[in-house]
């Protein structure tokens, strides 16, 4: 799941009735250690602790969760990955946004209502640029055009920095929604169906699939 949501969220929900008992989707809390004192060290280590010593298929993450899943593919959970609409340039966006003030309050989806966090953890962001390189998994980039949170843009600037790399994973591609928009939600079933070919089905190197096609 992505910032200030929960495992409990309205997209995962739905992947679960989706995808279950095909798959058991493994969901854990990444407010770590709690949301007030967010720490991006400290979500990916409870992020590969959930993958350590289970049979990952796929490693799915949401937006700021795309950058966790990222980290925890490097640190040797050897799967497939499917990013939806990620944070990619999370570090340049957010220095350049860092409202005034410690803590700072933001809306929390999971509560229904705003939070405080610290202000460290918005410094802590700033600097993390995971995205920079490609992953050394195959990847399935899920990215909605109507997204309200995350510039497209920015996310299809970073893959095609990808693919200019030439190391890019066999088999990864960059799906386009033409009217996605950051939750996602509505498109559960494409979601789900990507997932299921990341596990299955590798589709041609450096693909792009639009939907509507």
């Amino acid at each position: 799941h992505g910032f200030a949501s929960s495992p409990h969220g309205r997209k995962v929900e739905r992947l679960r009735v989706l995808l279950e008992p095909e798959m058991e989707l493994v969901t854990p809390d990444l407010n770590a250690p709690s949301f007030e004192k967010l720490d991006f060290r400290a979500i990916v280590e409870r992020a590969f602790e959930a993958g350590s010593g289970s049979h990952i298929a796929v490693i799915v993450g949401s937006s700021l969760g795309a950058l966790v899943a990222l980290e925890v593919s490097n640190r040797g959970i050897n799967a497939p990955l499917v990013l939806l609409a990620p944070a990619f340039g999370i570090a340049d966006r957010w220095a350049s946004s860092i409202p005034e003030g410690d803590p700072i309050e933001v809306y929390n989806w999971a509560l229904d209502r705003k939070a405080p966090i610290r202000r460290a953890f918005f410094l802590q962001m700033s600097r993390v640029r995971i995205d920079d390189d490609p992953p050394r998994a195959r990847v399935a980039v899920i990215m909605g055009r109507r997204d309200e949170s995350v510039p497209f843009d920015s996310v299809a600037s970073t893959w095609e920095r990808w693919q200019r790399s030439g190391t890019l994973v066999p088999g990864s591609k960059f799906v386009e929604i033409a009217e996605g928009d950051h939750g996602l939600i509505n498109l559960a079933e494409v979601i789900a169906g990507e997932i299921r070919a990341a596990a299955r089905y590798p589709e041609n190197m450096g693909a792009v699939t639009t939907y509507p096609p």
